[in-house]
């Protein structure tokens, strides 16, 4: 898979993100869903990359800089008809080796606790992250699982 910087106004990536948010927010109760919007990807806080076989688009990812020590994965979405080929895996450590470069001492994410996001939060804790508590004007919801991966310790 190659990976480069993300185009949110790419029709391709368009659609898969539409498909993501959408997929998103079916499976989340009400006020519980997280997934960013093509605005919410635009802002100058995120930086979001996109993952290519070939010409195909697979995977989306983003990191949301919460301070200059902590971010947020955001936006991990990996094609339907891709899946179990390891690009989310490889996704994932993009983003968190851009954070490493970038100073970050943890990175966070937040993911839905119901049976949709199970292959999810098992890509998370295959790489480290841990359940934890709220973070970041986050609140404590039975519908969220937030876990943090601890970068300083691996540097």
């Amino acid at each position: 898979m190659q990976i480069r910087t993300g185009d949110t106004f790419d029709p391709r990536v368009i659609a898969l993100l539409d498909h993501h948010v959408t997929a998103a927010r079916a499976q989340t109760a009400p006020g519980s869903a997280h997934a960013l919007d093509l605005s919410g990807l635009r802002a100058p806080d995120i930086a979001f990359w996109t993952g290519w076989d070939g010409e195909t688009l697979v995977a989306v990812g983003a990191l949301k800089t919460l301070s200059a020590e902590h971010g947020e994965v955001k936006s991990m979405h990996t094609l339907q008809t891709t899946r179990r080929r390891g690009f989310g895996g490889e996704m994932l450590r993009h983003i968190v080796t851009e954070a490493r470069a970038r100073g970050m001492a943890r990175l966070s994410l937040e993911t839905g606790s119901w049976d949709y996001f199970k292959p999810a939060l098992a890509l998370y804790r295959a790489h480290g992250f841990v359940l934890c508590g709220p973070f970041e004007g986050y609140v404590e919801d039975p519908n969220s699982l937030f876990l943090p991966l601890d970068l300083s310790a691996s540097r």
